[in-house]
């Protein structure tokens, strides 16, 4: 009920316009038994009954009965709009709280399960929250309805059902909670599942090239036959509910069929009553079954509930901040920074040690090291993806700490050397879907990095659709930079950028770096010395400390310093023998 009120709340006049279809419905449903009672005793009647009045009551029943369909498919349509838009908002929640938890979170879990949880879990609400209002609460209504008619036409028949439902809504009751424990582990299964198949295909190359097909083949059976034999099961404890229906209702027919029967032959009642009596015991049956039937969603609903509860109860180990940064450039200052992945374990050493340095604005820094010594650590601790273990980090003169998470990340931009593209417009790759840019603003960015060429073969200009895969690498990175470019950081981290290009291309991506960078704080990540040719500072890491830290210049005049012993080498910054 929380989650309803949540999420139905605002939804208030489409969940009116539905109560009012419901009851329409209902009204115009409890009167149908009343023709045919009619209709019946007049046609048992023979010749003493006009058959223009007959005519007449089929016509109406007719129509009535039509009417009840078009409002129940009206209801129908309304429900599942309701439904549709409480659980996308559902979903937009949890994809902000998922956005919102730090890295150690997102590390814990596949892609494949999220997608799982966020989507698969909440489909399983959405079907539940989209047919809950009409088959539920009109079911509720009819079930009432059905009972005051029986109450009107023989008081004792009336108490009889009352019991009667009585006994079979708390029996269900009882025994649908039986299959929510199941159900939740099918949901689990079912999420690890998808985490299997997410991880082959995205590692499929690999599992190819090294003939690890048939290995992963058993494994991915496995993980089927746990999620078989766990939905099986959660199936078996579901379908208790409606084998239970169907038994008590079995004997609720009997039961009415023998009271009617007997009224009729004693003269108390007439053949249409009779009739009557078994047409609302009809109405006691849907109503108990659509019941049933939303019980099993329910135990669906349950389960993803929790799980999607799990979600929600998640909270980031980065707190919020309230202070904003400052406009321009800025600079930058590790203090004594140390990290460590699990801090919470003394045996695992740490990543970062005491690392301190200073990089003012505006200036560019070129980031050395061999793999391993924590180059990438350092750029996540600058976007605040993870916080330093003790020590601190500066932006702007202000701890990262004390920031808000959605000031520091728009003004920090992040260029990867494997830029994901997504199956979407050119404009949509470069804005992240925001149409508040104007399209003149993404052709100048795109122009700026020396897209202009390619622009111009575009059909349809920065609206043409960009396939997965269409792009070079370098066209690639170029298109990351123009994203950059609207962004407008203060802050730009790049992570070699220029690894797998051609020197042709790599020229081209080095004049719109030099464009990128110009009045902007900026850490280059290199692992080839041209990439850092223009760096206003070096810093070599080594073993998670700072090896060496000094202006460009300086340290490149200097023979005993690590940098100028690498220009000597004249290999890049992986060189073993240099920074050992």
């Amino acid at each position: 009920m929380a989650v309803l009120r949540t999420y139905l709340g605002p939804l208030w006049w489409r969940v009116l316009l539905l109560a009012v279809l419901l009851f329409t419905a209902t009204g115009l449903n409890l009167i149908l038994p009343q023709l045919l009672r009619q209709f019946v005793d007049g046609a048992k009647l023979g010749a003493a009954a006009p058959v223009a009045q007959l005519a007449g009551l089929a016509g109406v029943y007719i129509g009535v009965a039509v009417g009840v369909q078009l409002l129940t498919a009206s209801a129908t349509y309304v429900g599942a709009r309701v439904g549709w838009r409480a659980t996308n908002r559902l979903r937009a929640d949890l994809m902000t709280h998922m956005l919102s938890l730090d890295m150690h979170e997102h590390k814990e879990r596949t892609p494949g399960e999220m997608i799982e949880r966020i989507d698969g879990d909440v489909t399983a609400l959405s079907n539940f929250f989209s047919q809950f209002a009409v088959r539920v609460f009109g079911a509720a209504l009819l079930l009432i309805g059905a009972i005051v008619m029986f109450y009107r036409e023989n008081v004792w028949i009336g108490l009889g059902i009352t019991s009667f439902v009585i006994i079979t809504l708390i029996a269900m009751n009882r025994v649908r909670k039986a299959g929510v424990e199941p159900t939740r582990l099918e949901r689990e299964s079912s999420a690890k599942l998808f985490g299997f198949i997410e991880e082959r295909l995205a590692g499929l190359d690999d599992v190819r090239s090294l003939g690890a097909g048939q290995h992963h083949l058993n494994r991915y059976l496995k993980v089927q036959r746990e999620y078989f034999g766990r939905s099986t099961f959660s199936w078996r404890r579901r379908s208790v509910v409606w084998q239970l229906s169907m038994a008590l209702f079995a004997a609720g027919y009997v039961a009415i069929l023998v009271s009617a029967v007997g009224l009729y032959a004693a003269g108390a009642i007439s053949l249409g009553t009779a009739f009557l009596l078994y047409q609302y015991m009809n109405m006691i049956e849907e109503p108990i079954d659509q019941l049933t039937q939303q019980l099993q969603d329910l135990q669906k609903a349950g389960a993803s509930l929790f799980r999607v509860g799990e979600l929600l109860a998640l909270r980031s180990s980065l707190p919020e901040g309230v202070q904003q940064l400052p406009a321009g450039a800025l600079p930058l200052a590790f203090k004594e920074v140390d990290f460590s992945y699990d801090p919470t374990d003394a045996t695992v050493r740490g990543v970062l040690h005491g690392v301190s340095f200073t990089l003012p604005a505006g200036q560019t820094l070129g980031l050395l090291g061999r793999t391993g010594s924590g180059k990438t650590t350092l750029t996540r601790l600058v976007s605040r993806l993870y916080d330093p273990t003790s020590g601190s980090v500066q932006l702007g003169g202000l701890d990262t700490r004390d920031l808000k998470l959605s000031s520091l990340r728009s003004r920090v931009a992040v260029v990867t050397q494997d830029v994901q593209l997504f199956q979407a417009s050119v404009r949509d790759n470069l804005t992240f879907f925001d149409d508040t840019l104007p399209d003149e603003r993404v052709e100048a960015a795109l122009h700026e990095v020396g897209l202009s060429a390619w622009l111009a073969r575009l059909e349809q200009g920065v609206q043409t659709p960009l396939p997965a895969g269409s792009l070079s690498a370098g066209e690639a990175q170029l298109l990351a930079f123009a994203r950059v470019m609207l962004q407008d950081p203060a802050l730009i981290i790049l992570d070699e950028p220029s690894s797998r290009l051609d020197p042709a291309t790599e020229g081209l991506l080095t004049a719109a770096m030099t464009r990128l960078l110009s009045g902007r704080t900026a850490i280059v990540i290199a692992h080839r010395l041209d990439t850092v040719a223009r760096a206003d500072r070096i810093l070599v890491l080594g073993d998670g400390q700072v090896l060496e830290d000094g202006p460009r210049d300086v340290l490149a005049a200097n023979p005993r310093s690590h940098y100028a012993g690498l220009l000597r080498a004249g290999v890049g910054a992986e060189g073993e023998g240099v920074l050992a």
